[in-house]
């Protein structure tokens, strides 16, 4: 018996932060709006609405840039929690779907429609059912590619905006390719597309015409996974497992722009303790712990530095990896020069079932099992509990404190509970900095380039 050929849907939201600031809103529908900060801050455009794309704002572009272009565009700082709330909503639509679904990122998916015939009808006619159950439950409007890979239906999603359904046939993938600027093919970024227009490679057609052999010759891994792409194959290390199987999370991480160069050693200081806060409740959310945690600093001249450190023990407390951090800092940060910007990123992670093997898993408050690794470093007086049995007593003092905390955070917000240390760090979230994934009890992959990089 043959396999069913493959249907795959990708679904972007059309211009998501700005559709659901309408949605709260309804005054900016149809007017100039970016998202993303005030016309005078720094950082960068989260999502324009189609009237302010028509005067050339656009997403990753700087703030003051876009109101240079549209002074009449009315700019939103962007509101996180709202974004979270529509994207859980937007999950609870395709789940209705398909059991098999990738969420890209906040506001795209891919959902794996093999084998849904009987349920749904053609590929066509279930795209029509989404795009109207979508509306219907969210308010918010989507775009919809379809075809017979993962790449095939981004590429096919991006042509279909807004609000529209674009499917390419089995078969015709390569011909829907071919006359495409190679940069459209995801994981193509500019200094690869100028690369490869140096060696006279433009379109994907140019790129199907050379042997994948000579492709690898001239641009290594990348150039034979890009060979692959062209034929419209899910090729390289960015498609390598199946939908709805999940890669892992690679990394977790937080900045903060400052609206104004700081050299303030204290204010610099509660900022990596505020980022670290951040950083560490996602851990816990997620269920992981870090073994590597790196800083990042930029000082007012662009110049940008990362160290990172790999302590002997595996970690996802705050006060732990504020620690580690800040050594870094202090060792590498030249004092009296200006900082533009700060990061705390903790990655090579380890899931708790990877530690479970070690110990038991404990589950926390909101049902997320985390398995906790003692430090065999632990210092002598705190390596033995009132009861006399082996354990790290202030280390799991502390953990049971970041709980409870986190669960403050949760009823009353972010900013209710913190380090003492970091109280006076507190700033708002931009909606371009690392924005935080759903909080839900199993963790769904990100795995993408950010949301500033992206045109909605």
């Amino acid at each position: 018996m043959s396999a069913l050929p493959r249907i795959v849907f990708h679904v972007d939201m059309d211009a998501f932060f700005v559709s659901v600031e309408e949605l709260f809103d309804p005054s900016l529908k149809g007017k100039p709006v970016v998202v993303g900060g005030n016309r005078d801050e720094r950082g960068v455009v989260s999502a324009a609405s189609y009237a302010a794309r028509a005067f050339g704002v656009h997403s990753a572009m700087p703030l003051r840039s876009a109101a240079k272009l549209c002074p009449q565009a009315i700019f939103v700082p962007g509101h996180r929690e709202r974004y979270l709330e529509c994207s859980r909503q937007v999950r609870a639509v395709l789940n209705g779907f398909s059991p098999k679904i990738e969420m890209a990122s906040i506001d795209e998916a891919y959902l794996d429609m093999t084998g849904t015939e009987r349920l749904w009808g053609p590929a066509m006619a279930s795209a029509h059912a989404l795009h109207e159950e979508m509306k219907r439950a969210t308010g918010l409007n989507c775009s919809v590619g379809i075809g017979s890979s993962r790449l095939i239906a981004k590429v096919a999603s991006g042509k279909a905006k807004p609000h529209g359904i674009l499917m390419v046939p089995h078969g015709a993938e390569a011909s829907f390719l071919a006359p495409l600027d190679v940069g459209e093919i995801p994981g193509v970024g500019k200094v690869m597309q100028n690369k490869l227009a140096e060696a006279g490679i433009f379109t994907v057609a140019d790129v199907a015409r050379l042997d994948p052999q000579e492709m690898e010759r001239r641009f290594g891994e990348f150039g034979r996974a890009l060979a692959g792409k062209s034929r419209g194959e899910d090729a390289g290390a960015w498609f390598g497992f199946g939908i709805g199987e999940g890669a892992g999370v690679k990394s977790i991480s937080h900045e903060h722009t400052y609206s104004v160069d700081t050299a303030d050693a204290v204010a610099l200081e509660t900022t990596l303790m505020r980022l670290s806060e951040m950083v560490g409740r996602r851990l816990r959310e997620q269920g992981y712990q870090a073994r590597t945690l790196q800083l990042k600093l930029r000082y007012s001249d662009f110049a940008t530095i990362t160290r990172a450190h790999t302590p002997p023990d595996a970690t996802q407390l705050d006060n732990e990896i504020y620690g580690e951090i800040r050594k870094l800092f202090r060792r590498d940060w030249k004092k009296g020069r200006c900082v533009r910007l700060l990061g705390v990123c903790a990655s090579n992670l380890v899931s708790a079932e990877d530690i479970a093997s070690a110990g038991e898993p404990e589950p926390l408050a909101n049902g997320i099992a985390v398995a906790v690794q003692m430090s065999l470093l632990a210092e002598p007086e705190v390596t033995a509990a009132k009861d006399g049995a082996p354990a790290a007593a202030r280390h799991e003092r502390w953990r049971n404190a970041l709980l409870a905390a986190d669960k403050m955070r949760d009823k009353f917000g972010d900013t209710a509970i913190g380090l003492a240390g970091g109280m006076k760090g507190v700033f708002r979230e931009k909606t371009h900095d690392n924005m935080a994934e759903l909080r839900t009890k199993k963790f769904e992959p990100l795995g993408t380039p950010s949301k500033s990089a992206k045109n909605d």
